[in-house]
């Protein structure tokens, strides 16, 4: 079963150029994972600190070892010191 998954992404306003950064570079690599069939990162428009994820994975086997990689990890360890807040993370399938 396919695998939607939304993740809505707040940096500190000091730390929202280096946390594009590292997202960008979540992009480049994911783009590249097997299971991989979207991931597609937006900025808003009204406030450029806030970043969305729209992804879509073959089958949970692959979003778990994706949550495994090491870019992913890297992003992982600036959550306390350079987000507002926990990433909200909804993973929904087609009804």
């Amino acid at each position: 079963m396919k695998i939607h998954l939304t993740a809505i992404i707040k940096a500190k306003e000091e730390h929202q150029a280096e946390v594009l950064k590292v997202l960008q570079n979540m992009v480049k690599e994911t783009r590249k994972e097997e299971a991989c069939e979207l991931y597609n990162l937006h900025q808003g428009i009204e406030d450029k600190n806030q970043f969305v994820f729209y992804e879509i994975w073959k089958n949970e086997a692959g979003l778990t070892l994706h949550n495994q990689q090491p870019y992913i990890k890297a992003f992982g360890a600036l959550i306390e010191e350079k987000l507002q807040e926990i990433p909200q993370i909804y993973t929904t399938s087609i009804i």
